[in-house]
């Protein structure tokens, strides 16, 4: 069975081919460096992490790119409340960001950009922008025309002719609402408020706006054309969009051929927000003696696309499946006896497992595979008719799963 997947573009189930055969060149947004990620953030890259670990699983070599954010609006607003260096205040978060992706057994991405290490990448793409007719000067900031590119809210259906009143014009916050569809700022210009954040370029005095970041670092590594980008659903309008936008325009070809898009993440029940007392990081978690693992388990087996409802009571329900499986595995390596081989149980398993991943990550489906599995072979146990070298075999088979 091929592996497919929900292109959010076209609003399909799609069977999944890359660009290039045996390859998967993939781009994930990452954080914003600013503050410790909270645990919605983490349900985005947990969700990557399971695709990045699936497409190896099917002989994919992955080459994924998650973008480090630290020059943005909030970075800014955040520098001048606590009087830190730009570079300081997101060292510090970065740092706490890699240990976090440790602590949840996050597989490292192959490249993390940095926003400020590729100022002269992002200079480029806009001048090509400037060169090609897209973009327009006001008050020294650059900004992208949106008028310039036809398809806009292709990914997100957003209909232009829909605009709220008064939303034509521009915009120069990183992040703003749907219904203010407008001209976004591609190199703002400098402002006392900016402090010592800017750069001194052939555009002027300014930094780049949030949108431009993205596009700029994925082709520096990916290419104008790649196979996968994910994100969570908030990313859609405007960032995505907005990227799609700057990158075809800039190269004329098609920017990502399948885009995934991970649903909300609600905290009993309710919105995370720190106004309703629900708002955590991981570190919050795992201060009040919550095990890391059961925390993943819980980012990650509501399947992506469906909202998350992360209980603490799910917590405990975790905490007992993971037990299941370490006690199932404690009994398959206490057996010393001999007795038949597992091979077309741990086939079957096995290959009712993929299916089930390869159907979109329908993890919850996969799970169901397992846990049946895991049931039938404690009876067998049970009734002392599994041997040392089927336990082996089925030992070996929960490793690759």
């Amino acid at each position: 069975m091929a592996v497919r997947f929900y292109n959010t573009l076209t609003r399909k189930l799609e069977e999944f081919t890359p660009i290039e055969s045996g390859q998967v060149r993939m781009y994930t947004c990452g954080p914003t460096v600013y503050n410790f990620a909270h645990i919605g953030n983490f349900r985005a890259y947990v969700f990557e992490d399971l695709l990045r670990r699936h497409l190896k699983y099917r002989g994919y070599q992955v080459t994924q790119v998650m973008n480090l954010t630290d020059v943005e609006d909030k970075i800014i607003k955040a520098c001048r409340a606590t009087g830190t260096p730009l570079k300081e205040l997101t060292r510090k978060f970065i740092d706490a960001f890699f240990e976090d992706l440790q602590t949840l057994r996050i597989e490292r991405a192959e490249h993390y950009p940095a926003a400020t290490d590729h100022i002269p990448e992002m200079v480029d793409l806009i001048k090509k922008l400037r060169d090609k007719g897209h973009t327009y000067e006001a008050d020294g900031s650059i900004y992208f025309k949106l008028s310039t590119f036809p398809n806009y809210g292709r990914l997100s259906h957003f209909d232009m002719s829909q605009l709220k009143a008064g939303a034509s014009g521009r915009v120069d916050n990183d992040e703003y609402e749907a219904e203010d569809a407008r001209d976004f700022a591609l190199w703002k210009a400098y402002e006392e408020e900016d402090g010592e954040v800017y750069w001194e370029t052939e555009l002027g005095r300014g930094r780049p706006g949030w949108h431009i970041e993205c596009s700029a670092m994925s082709m520096k590594y990916l290419g104008a054309s790649f196979d996968l980008h994910t994100g969570g659903i908030d990313n859609m309008f405007p960032h995505h969009e907005n990227e799609i936008a700057q990158s075809e325009c800039a190269n004329g070809v098609t920017f990502v051929r399948y885009w995934m898009h991970c649903a909300h993440l609600m905290v009993e029940g309710r919105k995370m927000a720190k106004s309703f007392g629900n708002f955590y990081t991981l570190r919050d978690l795992l201060e009040k003696g919550y095990n890391p693992l059961a925390i993943r388990w819980v980012l990650l087996t509501t399947h992506y696309r469906q909202p998350n409802n992360f209980a603490f009571d799910a917590l405990e329900a975790a905490d007992q499946a993971l037990n299941r499986i370490r006690d199932f595995r404690l009994r398959l390596k206490e057996i010393a006896t001999d007795g038949p081989a597992m091979d077309a149980e741990v086939a079957s398993c096995e290959g009712a497992f993929a299916e089930q991943m390869d159907n979109d990550l329908n993890i919850s489906g996969a799970l169901g595979v397992l846990f049946d599995f895991v049931r039938e072979t404690n009876k067998r146990m049970d009734q002392n008719t599994i041997g040392r070298e089927g336990a082996q075999q089925v030992l070996a088979m929960l490793d690759r799963l």
